[in-house]
């Protein structure tokens, strides 16, 4: 139950006249749509089981809508945004509209991708309406940089939210995909609409909820060696992995020895092998 003004979160006229007051127009370069709907950011909330107690670090807040509703469940919220006139303008709106809660944010003025620290305690959730163009290199660098993050509920582009939750033998499982399965358990969490969105996409949307893996993959080889696996796997996806991974490994048949030390047949394909098989071949070739 919230004990905040139900008037305290923004809705469609309220997103409107903020954007008009700081010259704002959101632009496609940077992926920005932002959502209008009180009741969509509650929802996103409740997906992503907001406790009294989170820290949460939110990419790309823009006016600040999904940020309120953040404040509203967690202990704290700390927003990463790029764009300057945003990130200007949101300390302000916080203090306005959620008084009792302005010395619960904290705002880093910043890229996300180039985020290595953050204020404050460290983050134990993340939940962000991510730009489209950059959604997966960002979710992949905090979930890596901020180990402290347990529970991550990100929207992102349909077709993105597919790729992240697919499962091996699905045609859109691939690099994302695996990647993400190295840090967390990823599940498809609902479907957004175009119309809670200003402006509207030409896209739907959908959220991706990972919880991260209580055992980290069970291999002695390092992130960056299981995920080059990875990358050489899919950069020729239509290929058998004895040649698809023939520069990886050096040659076809120091790839096929890769393979067959870890239990995988030269002949599969990559898009059938999990996060452990990849990790296998990567440590078959170190042994």
């Amino acid at each position: 139950m919230s004990t905040t003004d139900p008037d305290a979160l923004l809705g469609p006229a309220d997103i409107r006249e903020l954007a008009a007051a700081l010259g704002v127009r959101p632009t496609k370069q940077r992926g920005q749509n932002f959502v209008i709907d009180a009741n969509t950011v509650r929802r996103i909330v409740r997906t992503a089981e907001v406790r009294p107690d989170d820290v949460v670090v939110e990419v790309g807040p823009g006016l600040g809508s999904l940020t309120l509703a953040l404040l509203e469940a967690a202990d704290r919220v700390t927003a990463v945004e790029i764009d300057d006139v945003l990130a200007g303008a949101l300390p302000a709106t916080i203090a306005a509209r959620m008084p009792a809660k302005k010395d619960r944010f904290a705002l880093v003025h910043s890229d996300a991708m180039h985020v290595e620290e953050l204020p404050g305690p460290p983050p134990t959730a993340l939940v962000a309406n991510l730009p489209y163009n950059v959604a997966v290199p960002v979710l992949l660098h905090m979930l890596d940089r901020f180990p402290t993050i347990e529970r991550t509920l990100v929207m992102v582009q349909a077709e993105v939210a597919d790729r992240l939750a697919a499962r091996p033998g699905n045609k859109v499982y691939g690099v994302p995909s695996v990647k993400a399965n190295w840090y967390a358990e990823v599940k498809r969490a609902g479907a957004i609409g175009r119309n809670v969105f200003w402006p509207a996409p030409n896209v739907d949307s959908g959220l991706v909820s990972l919880v991260r893996r209580s055992e980290p993959v069970d291999t002695t080889a390092s992130k960056r060696e299981v995920f080059a696996v990875v990358d050489a796997a899919f950069a020729q996806r239509r290929k058998t992995l004895r040649a698809a991974l023939a520069g990886w490994a050096g040659s076809p048949a120091a790839a096929e020895a890769a393979l067959v030390a870890a239990g995988v047949s030269p002949q599969a394909r990559g898009e059938s092998l999990t996060v452990e098989e990849f990790a296998r071949i990567a440590e078959a070739k170190s042994a």
